[in-house]
This record gives C-alpha cells, sequence and structure tokens, in this order.
C-alpha cells in the first residue's frame, strides 16, 4: 500500500527482494540481518481484527547467505530445541498441576478429575485459552474460575447444541447461565465425596 491504494511490488521499488515465508526464525533473522532492505509482509485476518505476519521480503543474496549460516549450525539449534522441548514439557507438567491445584482451592466440591481434565484442557501451551493467558499463568482465582465456567458450560449444559442450532452466542450464554452458576456454587460450598 501507497497513498492509500495498492501498488505491485516493482512499482513500490521493490521487486528486487524475495518471499520467505514464515515458519524458520533463525532463517528470517539472519535473512533480514543481512538483507539491507526488508520487508515484513502481513495478511488481515477478518475474524480475529487484526493483521497477522505472513512472512518477509528480503534481498535474495541475504537470503543465500542466512541458508548457508543455518545449515552450518543446525545440529546444534536441533540438540537446543530437543533441549529446550523437554524443559517446556516439565514446565507444563507442573504448571498443569498447580492450575488443578487451584481450582480445587477455589472449588473444594469439584471432583478431582474433572478439576485435572480442566486444568489439562485450560493449560494447553499456545492455545490462547484463558489457562495460558498472562492471569491463568498468574493463577488469579478469576481466570481459573473462567476455566471451570467454560468447562461446564460445554459439558454440562446444552450450551454447544444452542449454537449449533443458530442461537447466537451471547444468547446461548444467557439461556445456561443459571444452571452454571448452580454448578459452580455447589463446587464451592461441598467437599468432593467421591474415593
Amino acid at each position: 500500500m501507497a497513498d492509500g491504494a495498492p501498488h505491485c511490488l516493482d512499482c513500490a521499488d521493490l521487486g528486487h527482494l524475495v518471499y520467505l515465508p514464515r515458519g524458520d526464525t533463525a532463517l528470517t533473522r539472519r535473512a533480514r540481518e543481512g538483507s539491507s532492505l526488508s520487508v515484513v509482509v502481513v495478511r488481515r485476518n477478518a475474524r480475529r481484527r487484526r493483521y497477522e505476519r505472513q512472512g518477509v521480503l528480503v534481498e535474495e543474496a541475504a537470503l543465500a547467505l542466512a541458508e548457508q549460516r543455518c545449515l552450518a549450525d543446525a545440529e546444534a539449534r536441533a540438540r537446543r530445541r530437543a533441549r529446550d522441548a523437554v524443559r517446556r514439557a516439565e514446565q507444563d507438567v507442573r504448571f498443569t498441576a498447580a492450575f488443578a491445584e487451584e481450582l480445587r482451592r477455589l472449588f473444594p466440591g469439584c471432583p478431582e478429575d474433572r478439576a485435572r481434565a480442566v486444568a489439562e484442557h485450560a493449560s494447553v501451551r499456545g492455545s490462547g485459552r484463558v489457562g495460558r493467558s498472562a492471569a491463568g499463568r498468574a493463577l488469579d482465582p478469576g481466570a481459573v474460575t473462567a476455566a471451570l465456567r467454560a468447562a461446564v458450560r460445554h459439558v454440562d449444559t446444552e450450551y454447544d447444541a444452542l449454537l449449533m442450532s443458530g442461537v447466537p452466542r451471547a444468547e446461548a450464554r444467557r439461556r445456561v447461565s443459571p444452571t452454571v452458576e448452580v454448578r459452580l456454587d455447589s463446587w464451592r460450598r461441598t467437599q468432593d465425596t467421591a474415593p
């Protein structure tokens, strides 16, 4: 875009650049470092109402040099990724357990297996769910309650059926809200008697 109108790459003096799609962070970083001119390529996501990065345009020579550098240290980066994956998996297990424990503290009547299932669902890394939000990672009572409320809405009410029949989301939530709140209130007050 230039002057409020779309232009082709040649008209915008960017025709000499090559497109590098997103996905390889090391390659993108190195290509941008080596390129005297780089342009971020974005696409508008209407559903999320934001622009999302698609890749970059860089000089061809910079991309070739970046590819060579990435090939040279690919084995070391693969080992680091493997170590990081193990570390993240251990962190995720600890976080899920802490989330379930906080849920049971706030809702002592919630069955233990249900609390564990909610915690596992809400805390999936990269899911965008409430458990992965800043408040969720801090085990904020509001975030923990929101995760349980969502689980009750989907599992214990006709919420999903209402959505599938065309009822708007806000109206479906309004209809099932009393049932959800009754369940949450009962779990706040009672201890789990299941073995």
